[in-house]
């Protein structure tokens, strides 16, 4: 435990809480702030056109003096993601295990923003200063190599972040959860345990990742012709299963997909993969072997629209496309929100006439420990205080009763939103005042540019399309010089609706000229009083609303 004395703690959500996805958490002890992960999330479907999803550090720019550091849990992209969009605001050392670090410099390469940031290589051995503060970490077991918990030491007692963890008893790589550390954090005197809530509906325990190795292998042994498998391209565990059954089936293993190919070079490079020799073979060498010797690993798992699987499918591939004699194994579930586009790809696969093996416990474990897994992990913590996160809102109030199963009081159990404040004095916590918080969308190379306005209008646009009503004025003489024409996009079919548009072509034409009769002349005005007749009129004869742009010019 610390010695130095720490008159006031604070805890926070940037994000991770009552979403999927997108995780970010403060720590605030005394004069410092410590930041764990600075992920990303995949936008749902009602943010049109969006690519990602960050969080809000305005609160982190404000405080920038006292932020001393960004550490990181582990590589996936829900912790990594939003990293190089953070750092532009909040250039801070960052920490994080070997792995972690490798995928992290791919990502601040391709920002230009590498040679400016400090990246300092941790291990779950490791016990380091981050401004004044003692930090310790402790392995977790996870879908990924190289995760670790996170332990910030008080004179309070410790803060506990778990990281993404389950308790996996034969590991793919041999390095199970260091379970006496945990036991060993608590016995000292754990203040607040912030633990993932993602499977805590689900009872029992997680089965281990090596299951899905035999179950792999299993299917490779039964399958005849070529084979096509997918998965999170940052799951390496799972590649590592992949390589190891196309290896025993004596297969050569083809790699689709840009993410899938930087992952694989990363993890080989850093050791954590290490593929037979001549193993694997270029895309381009498919057609030199015969379909039974061939295995392809591609991205795809989540029915990404441009992803190298729903290409495949559609046969808008350049250099593999499926047919009726191949099996497609889909070595993930999906994630909530994803459902729809996997169910659409899966459709596709069965309309080619291919095999296809999914939603199968054969080739899929969850990375994440179920509720056997995290009372665990609340009994080797043991701590005064508890903070489900990382899960929606139904996933926090389970793991919040699993909290109060294993003897932690109810009121000592903080289901927290965004932004929400716990604040801990003399080890007893409370609400404190929330910090700004919210989500930052990145559309294209706009980061944070489109905000709820903007989504309104896309959301108005794919509903009821778009009129566009050009008019020229003279002023002068209260005249209309040329127009009114309107353009429709979207809204009417043109040639089925003259009479329509003819209506309210008059009705524009009218407004103007009463306007014009009423000296009403301010381009303001003028633009409401056309919107505002024109949109009446519209939804009266076809109950739509749509945007109407009017568009006057002056000679």
């Amino acid at each position: 435990m610390s010695k130095q004395i720490t008159e006031k703690i604070r805890v926070f959500a940037l994000g991770g809480v009552g979403e999927i996805g997108k995780n970010m958490y403060g720590v605030e002890v005394d004069e410092d702030i410590i930041i764990i992960d600075a992920g990303l999330m995949f936008p749902d479907d009602d943010m049109l056109g969006v690519d990602i999803v960050i969080p809000d550090v305005s609160y982190l720019t404000e405080q920038i003096e006292r932020v001393k550091g960004i550490v990181l849990t582990h590589g996936h992209e829900d912790h990594i993601g939003g990293l190089s969009y953070v750092l532009k605001k909040v250039n801070v050392p960052v920490y994080g295990t070997k792995l972690t670090l490798g995928l992290v410099e791919e990502k601040l390469k391709e920002a230009g923003i590498l040679r400016s940031v400090k990246l300092k290589t941790i291990d779950a051995k490791s016990r380091i200063k981050i401004g004044s503060t003692p930090v310790s970490f402790f392995r977790t077991s996870h879908s990924i190599p190289d995760c670790v918990g996170i332990c910030i030491e008080t004179s309070q007692g410790s803060i506990v972040h778990t990281g993404d963890f389950k308790f996996d008893q034969t590991p793919v790589d041999g390095k199970q959860a260091d379970i006496g550390k945990m036991a060993n954090i608590g016995h000292k005197g754990v203040l607040c345990l912030l633990s993932d809530s993602t499977n805590a509906e689900r009872p029992g325990t997680t089965k281990s990742e090596s299951e899905v190795g035999v179950g792999i292998t299993d299917v490779f042994r039964k399958t005849e012709g070529r084979l096509i498998v997918t998965s999170f391209a940052s799951n390496v565990h799972r590649i590592h299963q992949i390589i190891e059954a196309t290896a025993k089936a004596n297969r050569k293993l083809a790699i689709v997909g840009k993410s899938m190919l930087r992952v694989i070079s990363i993890a080989t490079r850093l050791g954590y993969l290490e593929p037979p020799k001549d193993l694997i073979i270029d895309l381009d060498e498919v057609n030199k072997y015969k379909p039974e010797q061939l295995v392809i690993l591609t991205t795809g798992s989540q029915g990404e629209p441009m992803s190298a699987l729903t290409r495949m499918a559609k046969g808008a591939h350049r250099q593999i496309t499926i047919n009726a004699y191949d099996t497609v194994i889909i070595a993930a579930s999906a994630i909530p929100g994803n459902e729809k586009s996997v169910s659409a790809v899966i459709d596709k696969l069965h309309r080619i006439g291919a095999e296809v093996v999914y939603g199968s416990s054969k080739v899929h474990a969850s990375g994440h420990g179920s509720q056997e897994e995290l009372k665990l992990m609340l009994n080797l913590m043991r701590p005064k205080y508890f903070l489900p996160i990382h899960g929606e809102v139904r996933m926090q109030h389970a793991h919040r009763n699993l909290g109060i199963g294993v003897g932690i009081p109810d009121e000592n159990i903080f289901v927290v939103e965004k932004g929400e404040v716990i604040e801990f004095t003399n080890k007893q916590a409370r609400r404190a005042s929330k910090v700004p918080s919210g989500n930052v969308l990145i559309d294209g190379l706009g980061v944070g540019d489109v905000g709820n306005i903007v989504l309104r209008d896309r959301r108005l646009l794919s509903k009821d399309g778009i009129l566009v009503v050009v008019v020229t004025l003279n002023k002068k003489t209260g005249t209309i010089e040329s127009g009114p024409n309107i353009i429709s996009r979207g809204f009417v079919y043109v040639r089925e609706s003259e009479q329509l548009l003819e209506d309210a072509n008059e009705l524009v034409t009218n407004i103007l000229k009463k306007c014009m009769t009423e000296k009403v002349s301010e381009w303001s005005s003028l633009k409401s009083n056309v919107r505002e007749g024109l949109s009446r009129h519209l939804y009266e004869k076809t109950k739509r609303r749509p945007m109407i742009l009017p568009i006057i010019m002056e000679v």
